[in-house]
């Protein structure tokens, strides 16, 4: 039980810092509400475990190709830099969605989660890096019984934060005014295309 924990912090631990997904999440929480959030999240958890069966049954060494990296550097650029101008440039339409709320299927939500997280290098060199050395540490001396309950507890996790800050994001929501709704809108674009620059930096320095 001890060791449950400790996995279910370390999964706490990596998704709580605010990058690219998250900043979407939060997003999607204030302009939208809690239910879109939790299925932004829902989306991204379902890519994590996409690539948890990656790396758990051997098939990391794939994605590591120099060639697959320089395609996930760029697609995550792209999805990135499309996603914080498209925010940019309808935040003169924030003040209408707030008032009027723009209809957005959950499934929209969903997907949307999914695409980012899957196609987020981050993700990947997280669950190829640390999952990868955690699998290998403890392949030695744990049952497979016992690693799937390790890897369902850093899920855990991981799913403990993204509900969490889907709670904040859309409780927040009740108390922003229109100008400070459009202000943290402009930041977590501003987020994204940084983080977009930077993936595209990386694939660059890969290509060239």
């Amino acid at each position: 039980m001890n060791s449950l924990v400790v996995y279910m912090f370390l999964g706490a631990s990596l998704a709580a810092p605010i990058g690219p997904v998250k900043t979407v999440l939060l997003n999607t929480g204030i302009k939208r509400g809690f239910f879109h959030a939790w299925a932004f999240s829902l989306g991204s958890v379902t890519a994590d475990i996409l690539y948890m069966f990656i790396v758990y049954f051997g098939v990391g060494q794939f994605i590591e190709s120099p060639l697959i990296k320089i395609i996930l550097w760029s697609f995550g650029c792209f999805v990135l830099m499309y996603t914080g101008i498209e925010n940019l440039l309808t935040l003169n339409k924030v003040e209408m969605s707030l008032k009027f709320g723009k209809r957005v299927r959950l499934r929209t939500s969903m997907l949307t989660g999914f695409l980012m997280s899957l196609m987020n290098p981050l993700t990947i060199i997280f669950w190829l890096g640390i999952y990868g050395s955690i699998l290998a540490k403890t392949a030695g001396g744990s049952t497979g019984y016992q690693i799937i309950l390790n890897s369902g507890a850093i899920m855990l996790g991981i799913i403990i934060v993204d509900v969490m800050m889907a709670c904040l994001s859309s409780g927040a929501r009740k108390f922003l005014s229109v100008r400070l709704l459009i202000i943290v809108t402009l930041i977590s674009s501003l987020s994204m295309i940084g983080f977009g620059l930077y993936f595209g930096i990386q694939a660059y320095q890969a290509l060239f």
